[in-house]
């Protein structure tokens, strides 16, 4: 269970004003986790048919025609073709336990992955939706084996950006879908690779593979080429705004948040990952005054995964100080995590393009 955490008056009980997320320590009831699996908010009503091709990528056609393909082999975990006892039926041909998606951000393998979430014929509870950040918390809380037993019985696991970069996690959660595609779950996921040491393109998908060595025969992998869709014809993102403003704004917007960003950069050091989604709930708005350069890595791969749950959840976000894409500095966007920051910058830039309309 999430604590909810806001600023209301003790004499009316009404809101007095912006929260401040660097205000807030939510705490999650792990006994939850499992059920809370599920596409966040802003992939809520994506499918296979709202996903629009890039003519110019035929990968992008073909993966969708691929996922509805496995899509309409799912038959859940106990499933099995009924043996005959008086004549001798000839195997199928064997179907692949997993899809893998692999390709560069911004192409829609989220998009694409909740939509296989979707078209699964199977009731919400028997198909489990995460990041890979969220499946390792999952097992931290509750334990490897428990974690086995809680999704054993479900018809798909979909691991979304599972990522390389972990030796540890890696195998911990590689380990896990093992155990799991023994027991008939129908696996999917995308990667978020460390190119500066796993090569970029298909090589991450032969690492990807090689990491789960046990599974690597089972998978379908999937490219998905194109350029980012946040960016295909939309105007440059919006100049930050001036402290003043974004505090005007704050203070008449419902449902907002108020931070300084160098409290709130130091707030979430001290805040799991695995809880950013809740530090973020009853927000509508996120306002950040004085945004500046982070040159600290850990600090800034933790603005990664905050930046993927205001994302996922649809908030905007309006902001003073630098722009978004001087967030990180020239050395991180050359690194061994640019796709991680290039994603960033991306999902921040396009919820900066949804706040303008709060200034309206």
């Amino acid at each position: 269970m999430v604590v909810a955490i806001s600023a209301v008056s003790s004499q009316t009980g009404t809101t007095t004003g912006p929260v401040a997320l660097s205000g807030r320590d939510p705490q999650v009831d792990a006994g939850r986790l499992v059920a809370e699996m599920v596409p966040p908010p802003r992939f809520d009503a994506v499918r296979f048919g709202t996903y629009l091709p890039d003519p110019a990528q035929p990968s992008q056609a073909a993966a969708v025609r691929g996922l509805e393909g496995f899509a309409a082999t799912i038959t859940g975990p106990s499933a099995g073709r009924r043996r005959s006892w008086f004549r001798r039926e000839a195997e199928p041909a064997r179907r692949p336990d997993g899809v893998y998606l692999d390709g560069g951000y911004g192409v829609g393998k989220t998009h694409l992955l909740a939509s296989l979430w979707h078209a699964t014929p199977a009731p919400r509870e028997q198909k489990a939706f995460g990041t890979f950040v969220e499946l390792t918390n999952l097992v931290g809380a509750l334990g490897f084996q428990r974690a086995v037993e809680a999704l054993r019985g479900h018809h798909l696991v979909c691991i979304d950006e599972f990522e390389l970069d972990d030796p540890g996690d890696t195998v911990l959660v590689s380990t896990l879908l093992g155990k799991l595609a023994d027991a008939g779950v129908r696996l999917a996921a995308t990667s978020n690779t460390l190119p500066g040491k796993l090569g970029e393109g298909r090589f991450a998908a032969t690492d990807f593979m090689r990491e789960i060595q046990s599974l690597s025969a089972r998978f379908l992998c999937l490219r998905v080429d194109g350029e980012d869709y946040r960016h295909r014809g939309l105007p440059e993102a919006p100049a930050p705004y001036t402290d003043e403003q974004v505090t005007a704004v704050a203070h008449r917007t419902p449902g907002a948040a108020l931070d300084d960003f160098p409290a709130l950069a130091a707030h979430i050091a001290t805040v799991h990952p695995s809880r950013y989604g809740a530090l973020c709930d009853g927000v509508e708005a996120v306002f950040l005054r004085g945004v500046h350069p982070v040159t600290d890595q850990a600090a800034a791969l933790r603005l990664v995964v905050l930046a993927d749950r205001l994302y996922d959840r649809e908030i905007p976000v309006m902001a003073s100080g630098a722009p978004f894409d001087r967030l990180f500095t020239e050395e991180m966007l050359t690194g061994g995590y640019r796709k991680k920051y290039f994603r960033a910058v991306s999902r921040l830039t396009a919820l900066a393009r949804d706040a303008k309309r709060l200034s309206a």
